[in-house]
């Protein structure tokens, strides 16, 4: 990788000064190049084609993104809102890690570049003026398109202000005129202001003498409820994230004889592949865990044997390009059978979680899922003479969870644990609206040692999970083109691997 840059423009992607007309120059300790002639400087100026877009249309998700803000602009009126993207985090030295704008700023906006800045601006007849403070097109007059680290020749090529503002349909100006444009506004007309937090540090410092903290986390949970329901696009998305799920479920169990002679790392680096081929990341950490790592519930290490005999817990989902993310979990036997302790435990699992999508439907109480599935779990438990009962003093007591530990799903959208922020009456003690897309995934971990059961039990840890959309007239299993059944998974698995 090449050292960006030795000599370098300062600040060329800040948020929080004025547009430079020079950039000022700073050189790389230990660089190559120890200073810049101004002949070069001059070379580097010209012979550049106009390589402007035209008669760009509106992105397909501008219109939905458009209905956000009118809800979000109802919500407060008369008030000035600042949603930002956030900025690139330094890795190490002048590497950054990859950049994943805030899932706020994506929803409202469905921009994902970063150091933007989204503005609602209230108008004195009602409403608010709405506009996208990005980044314009590398300066080639003062260098920054080739000495930042950050300029085009460097990242690659970003959309001008005018571009975006055909493909977000928002009105777009300088990011880096962002603080003295909303000062000047605040002196003008002054306002109430909430920002959404802890994703622009600088940004909040900047405009700290112009705003307070009054409201910003009833903002912040205002825009998580947004998402609690999904328009037809976003479910669009969900669905293509989960295709795309499948596919890479599908991968592993075609590779699994490497995994085998490997480890979980091989299985990690074949979900990934699937991920950045269709989609643009891994929406999670990929849990990738074979024999009695699959008893961690967020086994994310992946550094283990795989071996036959054993069961693999894969618990993953493809990002889309759009930001939306599958979460899928499904438990293999590695060597492609299950034997008669396994399959007992999964079918007990696969039991409570057909119990719990049963209960998903509008109208229906959003805990209905988790506790069928664990009245279901309980009842085995109890059968196999490793719970105690009856079953309701079981329940009531929360007994059961020593080996489901955990609860039976969550909502799911642009993140796997998504609208986080919302009100508690808003999400777990909600009833559910077609529209909603949650995961009923429940498991059964017996621990390598866990002195309670029989030792045939240790180490084995089963979960299914699936992404269920909530129907007007029921449910949909977004998931649903991978096996769930112990007999369908033995069948997949033995016609991938020949």
């Amino acid at each position: 990788m090449t050292a960006a840059t030795d000599d370098r423009t300062e600040d060329a992607g800040g948020t929080a000064g004025d547009e430079a007309e020079e950039a000022p120059v700073r050189s790389r300790k230990n660089g190559l190049y120890p200073a810049l002639s101004d002949e070069l400087a001059e070379v580097m100026k010209s012979g550049w084609d106009d390589t402007e877009l035209h008669d760009l249309l509106p992105a397909e998700q501008s219109a939905y993104a458009a209905k956000r803000r009118a809800a979000l602009s109802e919500r407060f009126p008369g008030e000035r809102l600042v949603v930002p993207a956030g900025r690139l985090k330094t890795r190490a030295n002048d590497c950054d890690y990859p950049f994943r704008p805030s899932s706020e700023y994506v929803h409202l906006t469905g921009d994902q570049s970063e150091n933007a800045v989204l503005v609602l601006e209230p108008r004195a007849g009602g409403g608010h003026e709405a506009a996208v403070y990005l980044l314009p097109r590398s300066d080639r007059e003062n260098g920054e398109f080739w000495l930042d680290g950050q300029g085009e020749l460097w990242v690659g090529r970003r959309h001008s202000l005018t571009e975006a503002e055909a493909l977000l349909g928002l009105p777009t100006r300088d990011v880096r005129k962002v603080v003295a444009e909303l000062a000047a506004t605040a002196d003008e007309q002054p306002a109430p202001t909430r920002v959404l937090r802890s994703h622009d540090a600088e940004l909040e410092a900047a405009l700290a003498e112009h705003t307070t903290k009054h409201g910003d986390e009833e903002l912040r949970v205002f825009l998580s409820e947004l998402r609690l329901v999904k328009d037809e696009w976003e479910i669009g998305q969900l669905q293509a994230a989960c295709d795309a799920t499948a596919n890479g479920f599908t991968d592993v169990v075609r590779e699994l004889a490497q995994a085998v002679a490997t480890s979980e790392r091989w299985i990690e680096g074949t979900f990934f592949r699937r991920a950045r081929v269709e989609g643009n990341d891994v929406g999670y950490g990929t849990i990738c865990a074979a024999g009695a790592h699959a008893t961690t519930l967020h086994w994310v290490r992946n550094d283990g044997p795989v071996r036959p005999g054993e069961l693999l817990l894969l618990d993953a989902g493809v990002e889309t390009h759009t930001l939306y993310t599958a979460d899928v979990t499904r438990t293999l036997p590695i060597d492609g059978a299950f034997n008669a302790l396994q399959r007992r435990i999964y079918d007990a699992v696969y039991d409570a979680q057909e119990a719990g999508i049963a209960a998903v439907r509008p109208g229906a109480r959003y805990r209905d899922f988790h506790e069928a599935a664990q009245r279901v779990l309980t009842e085995r438990l109890i059968e196999w003479g490793l719970l105690e009962g009856p079953l309701e003093r079981a329940l009531e007591l929360a007994l059961q969870r020593r080996w489901t530990l955990h609860g039976t799903g969550h909502m799911l959208g642009l993140e796997v644990h998504d609208c986080a922020h919302a009100r508690t009456e808003e999400y777990v003690d909600c009833v559910l609206e077609p529209g909603m897309v949650l995961t009923v995934e429940p498991g059964l971990y017996f621990q390598a040692d866990d002195l309670t059961v029989p030792e045939e039990y240790r180490g084995i840890g089963v979960r299914i999970e699936d992404d269920i959309l909530v129907t007007a007239d029921g449910n949909r299993n977004l998931s649903a083109g991978l096996p769930r059944t112990a007999d369908g998974i033995e069948s997949w698995m033995s016609g991938l691997r020949g």
